[in-house]
């Protein structure tokens, strides 16, 4: 296997081992366990899950871009990760402790674990376009996601287990070891990312006390250059939007079958099943369709089918139509993420990749903070989980009016700024 493609495998590999993570916790299980049994109630439940998704958002936003900086000017991203990892996977542990009455200590070790989780994934982003070039750029960055739903099947598969029957359900222990399994799950296949995705040496590698010293200086820079690289901030105001969206869908689709449809965890977990098939689908079919008519025009198409989806599904009255909506949802949320993430690859250029997808992640968690508050406060005054989800739509038409303006033409002629364009151009450490 040539070292190009090996990287490559390594680095989806970190997708398909911390999907589990979002597609268990967040998505599918532990959300909808917290709402409906470790809080007081289900409402209750809803609002604080609300405000915990809030507080991570809000931390990452205000971290992940000095933190990308530090990781570019040390060359030490894969050291960062690692730290995230570790973080993410030790908090998820106890989860496992989360019972009735304990709603304070649940939402503390789930706000930590998701800090982790969404922190690794400015650094895990800063090595794409390292390993791939700008014609291939959205295939890797397909591959990339829809290998993580395969983890996420899979992980669920076994979870599906777990809650059906192969340990015990006292005192709801089996739903509870899911949170053991996410851990480990997500630890042992993340090895081959740190074991073979190699570290680029930047010009004048630092220590990293030197770097965080540097980092004040570069982000300012980088603010700076958002005049330059005006495509990039473009797409990063947008991307800021619409992604509210998909955090807030990611949230609280449990929670929303399960209080208007009754959906156990058991069909929440087949639901998880067949979303992650479909969601894979969607980003190997659409990653090759990014390459060959962009990522602006993918993007586009993603989020008028998200907006088609989410009034459906809000508005579905028989269980039948609301899975129509979820599977619509399934396929374009995958490829949304890659081809957003492959667009600003190319936008930028390389030795700005870590600040930029620190950027890339400030402006996803930052406006973060609005969807899962806005979800939480429609349901308090409406009291209704219909109204709440329609106004995820909101957030989706803002996104795709924001991106109509872009230059995809103009923001790769700026991207590329005599940068390498292949991995075989770099020194790897």
């Amino acid at each position: 296997m040539s070292l190009r493609r090996k990287e490559i495998v390594a680095w989806s590999l970190y997708d398909f081992a911390n999907s589990a993570f979002t597609t268990l916790v967040v998505t599918f299980i532990f959300s909808n366990y917290f709402t409906n049994v470790v809080a007081s109630d289900a409402t209750r439940g809803t609002i604080l899950w609300s405000r915990a998704v809030n507080a991570s958002a809000v931390i990452v936003a205000l971290l992940m871009p000095f933190l990308g900086a530090v990781a570019d000017y040390s060359g030490r991203k894969k050291l960062f990760l690692g730290v995230c990892t570790a973080i993410c996977s030790s908090a998820t542990i106890f989860l496992f402790f989360a019972r009735p009455g304990t709603e304070v200590s649940a939402l503390i070790f789930f706000v930590i674990a998701n800090i982790g989780y969404e922190a690794s994934y400015v650094f895990y982003n800063a090595f794409l376009p390292e390993i791939s070039t700008k014609e291939t750029i959205g295939r890797v960055s397909g591959f990339g996601q829809g290998l993580g739903y395969i983890g996420g099947l899979l992980c669920l598969l076994i979870a599906l287990g777990m809650v059906s029957g192969w340990i015990s359900s006292e005192d709801h222990f089996a739903i509870r070891a899911t949170n053991i399994l996410v851990a480990a799950w997500f630890v042992l296949f993340s090895i081959p990312t740190f074991l073979f995705l190699e570290e680029r040496r930047p010009e004048g590698r630092h220590s990293i006390l030197q770097a965080t010293r540097a980092a004040f200086g570069r982000l300012a820079d980088t603010g700076r250059q958002f005049r330059r690289y005006r495509e990039a901030a473009k797409l990063l105001v947008a991307r800021m939007i619409y992604n509210d969206g998909l955090v807030t869908v990611f949230s609280f689709a449990s929670i929303f079958a399960g209080a208007v449809f009754g959906m156990g965890t058991g069909e929440l977990i087949k639901m998880g099943l067949v979303l992650n098939v479909v969601s894979g689908i969607g980003s190997w079919a659409l990653g090759p369709l990014n390459d060959r008519i962009g990522g602006k025009k993918t993007i586009t198409i993603t989020l008028i089918a998200l907006i088609v989806a989410t009034l459906l599904g809000a508005s579905a009255k028989t269980v039948g139509t609301f899975w129509v909506a979820a599977i619509i949802l399934g396929l374009m949320i995958g490829p949304n993420q890659a081809a957003s993430r492959g667009l600003l690859g190319v936008f930028v250029p390389a030795k700005k990749h870590g600040e930029f997808f620190g950027f890339f992640a400030f402006s996803g968690r930052l406006a973060s903070v609005l969807g899962p508050f806005a979800y939480g406060t429609v349901l308090q005054i409406t009291h209704s989980q219909r109204w709440a989800m329609a106004s995820i739509g909101v957030f989706f038409v803002a996104g795709l009016a924001l991106l109509a303006p872009i230059d995809e033409k103009k923001g790769i002629e700026l991207g590329a700024d005599a940068e390498p364009d292949s991995v075989s151009d770099v020194h790897a450490s």
